[in-house]
């Protein structure tokens, strides 16, 4: 099996090429999990400009059977649709997520139906909780006080993050009525106001830095 995780130090060589990338997950079921395709490497790079972290903006795709999740400490899932986990596929996610792996799943808009069931799969002993604005998340470089930013409209609600906790420790990040990758995405696709890009990129630069406790 690979290694999970390279040493945390090579995210500060900035001197060096690359070692590490963002992971985008791969999932069956027809939803669209490749939305938002700029979004991953705007992020990395705000990370890199801001946080003097080393990530290659050219992120993996990864497919949720493969071995090759455990190369990537962050994994971020999207889409607007079905997803559907196999009993191979949930079993090498929950293994991944054990083992110190982090998820971040950004409802697009109409996932929540289909994402919740699947992660029942991955974790039936689990349910997924809303966090506390106090909570660390929220906490890292970037303070947010009232929890998530709210970048879309969805159905006009506020903003919610969810998490599964496993044995004390915060392993999937579910962001709903939120839209934080179409607020990482290139500004001329959605034309959000630079406020609300901002707000997004810092709130997924805390997720990352999380994720990788730097």
């Amino acid at each position: 099996m690979p290694i999970l995780f390279i040493l945390v130090l090579s995210l500060f060589a900035v001197n060096e090429p690359p070692t590490l990338k963002l992971g985008l997950l791969k999932y069956n079921g027809g939803g669209d999990w490749y939305s938002n395709p700029t979004a991953l490497p705007n992020l990395a790079q705000f990370c890199n400009k801001n946080m003097g972290t080393n990530f290659d903006p050219n992120y993996g795709t990864v497919e949720v059977g493969s071995l090759e999740i455990f190369n990537y400490p962050f994994l971020h899932l999207t889409g607007h649709g079905n997803v559907v986990f196999s009993d191979r596929e949930a079993a090498n996610l929950r293994q991944y997520l054990m083992g110190g792996g982090f998820l971040h799943i950004d409802d697009n808009y109409g996932m929540d139906p289909y994402i919740r069931p699947a992660m029942k799969k991955v974790f039936p002993e689990l349910e997924f909780a809303e966090l506390p604005f106090e909570h660390e998340i929220y906490k890292q470089k970037y303070n947010f006080p009232n929890g998530l930013p709210k970048i879309h409209a969805h159905d006009g609600k506020a903003p919610r993050g969810y998490g599964l906790i496993w044995k004390g420790r915060l392993i999937c990040f579910y962001s709903v009525e939120c839209d934080l990758g179409d607020g990482w995405e290139n500004q001329e696709v959605h034309n959000d106001p630079p406020e609300n890009r901002l707000k997004a990129m810092q709130m997924g630069a805390n997720l990352v830095k999380y994720a990788f406790q730097f």
